[in-house]
């Protein structure tokens, strides 16, 4: 059985925001919501999986992403080092599993987008 509905919390949830961002959206109307009986924020299911399908990163939610091209991946062990160079003359260093890079399929020349969020760096392709 579907629920037709969720609350702001595991909405927020479900898309990867924080609840303050949720709030957020609806304040700006970028995300429909509801009240139940006792005045509570709800979000329809349809909403949820609206933005979940809009969201090209799959549920990751960031404000810094940096499309470029892989200049260089280093493997050494469990680690590697990925740098991609972002808008010249900027570059985003970024030191990930070598599992990953595999996963990727990772090379220079190829397009990879850095997100970066607090103090870590995740690698997309």
């Amino acid at each position: 059985m579907t629920r037709a509905d969720f609350t702001a919390r595991e909405a927020a949830q479900r898309l990867g925001i924080s609840l303050d961002t949720l709030r957020r959206w609806d304040r700006d109307g970028r995300i429909a919501t509801a009240r139940d009986e006792r005045n509570r924020r709800i979000v329809p299911a349809s909403e949820v999986e609206r933005l979940r399908a809009a969201d090209p990163a799959h549920g990751i939610t960031t404000r810094n992403r940096f499309v470029g091209t892989v200049s260089s991946v280093r493997v050494e062990g469990l680690m590697a080092q990925v740098e991609i160079v972002v808008t010249e003359p900027s570059r985003v260093v970024a030191l990930v599993t070598s599992d990953a890079v595999a996963e990727l399929g990772l090379k220079p020349g190829m397009s990879a987008t850095a997100l970066v969020k607090a103090t870590s760096v995740m690698v997309e392709r």
